[in-house]
């Protein structure tokens, strides 16, 4: 599997707008929305193409001309798959983020995919500003949510993947051996000397939860020497359920986080029926960070383009705001 290289460069597909002017933009969205029926174009137009950031001086900007709240007067216009995206895109990175972890633990069941997603792929300060724009939009700390939503193992994964503690250092070759060993005896292919398994399994939580980067490239670069075996495909035969699904996740995005989110894109859009939320949500939070990598991830494993994809699987406004956002044919 192609590695991005040491420090490789993620570049998103949205960028500042040059000669950006908030009050013009706040004046051409109200314009949009004002008598009956709104210009959905134009509203797309101006969102979809200004960075968060510039977004964030919009509402300002409309704010004072206008003394509303441009969020709620798009949720007035607009609704549906659109309103969902739209929304997305005025809300500042964590904020949007925190709303998405609500979200997967609102009403009777749990959205652990989603949870994992965006618990598993964040960086430590990502992590600490979801927790901030957590307690400051609902009141109650993500811990405590997570806590109350979820259970055992799996919950103690969230739990430390949303400390935002990760280690930020390079690798340690005797470290990496002895943490190596710790999976191949936890994935039962070394013979377990005397480990007692829950010990072991906790052992591997923080070794999967707490290491660097760098430093798990090297650890999965010495499972393979140690077992001859791939740690991803180990864990996917060895493990089940929730617990075995955020270990996939962390390893998918140690090795490559743009293709973990390529194949994300690619099963929302698979078969019949979209699965429109994890699609939005992929595209919203992505498309400043490496979206442009993920596209090229995309092409590569797919033989189409995201753009294709998306052409062919969506349809009307959403359909062009999704476009917009991908920036491109490949």
């Amino acid at each position: 599997m192609a590695k991005p290289a040491q420090g490789a460069k993620y570049r998103g597909s949205i960028h500042d707008f040059p000669g950006f002017d908030p009050n013009q933009d706040a004046e051409a969205l109200y314009t949009a929305m004002k008598g009956f029926g709104s210009d959905k174009e134009a509203i797309l137009d101006i969102i979809t193409s200004r960075s968060n950031r510039q977004r964030q001086e919009i509402c300002q900007s409309y704010k004072s001309l206008y003394g509303k709240d441009l969020m709620a007067d798009l949720k007035s216009e607009i609704s549906g798959d659109l309103a969902r995206l739209i929304l997305g895109l005025m809300m500042p990175p964590a904020h949007y983020d925190a709303k998405q972890l609500k979200k997967a633990m609102e009403g009777a069941g749990t959205d652990e995919k989603a949870l994992i997603e965006i618990l598993a792929t964040r960086t430590n300060a990502e992590i600490r500003a979801i927790n901030e724009a957590y307690k400051e939009d609902y009141h109650k700390s993500l811990e405590d949510a997570l806590s109350s939503d979820t259970s055992g193992h799996f919950r103690r994964i969230l739990i430390s993947l949303a400390t935002g503690n990760r280690e930020e250092g390079g690798e340690n070759l005797d470290q990496a051996r002895e943490d190596a060993q710790v999976a191949a005896e936890i994935l039962e292919i070394a013979d377990t000397p005397s480990g007692d398994k829950k010990s072991l399994e906790t052992r591997f939580m923080t070794i999967l939860c707490t290491r660097s980067y760098p430093h798990l490239r090297r650890v999965f670069q010495e499972f393979i020497k140690m077992t001859n075996y791939d740690v991803e495909h180990t864990i996917k035969k060895e493990m089940s359920g929730d617990v075995r699904d955020a270990f996939v996740a962390i390893v998918q995005s140690v090795k490559n986080k743009p293709l973990f989110f390529a194949d994300k894109l690619y099963k929302s859009m698979k078969g019949a029926g979209t699965d429109e939320k994890t699609l939005t949500r992929i595209m919203v939070s992505r498309s400043e960070i490496d979206l442009l990598n993920i596209r090229r991830e995309f092409i590569e494993k797919y033989d189409k383009s995201l753009h294709q994809a998306i052409e062919g699987d969506t349809s009307g406004d959403f359909l062009k705001a999704l476009l917009a956002l991908c920036g491109g044919e490949d």
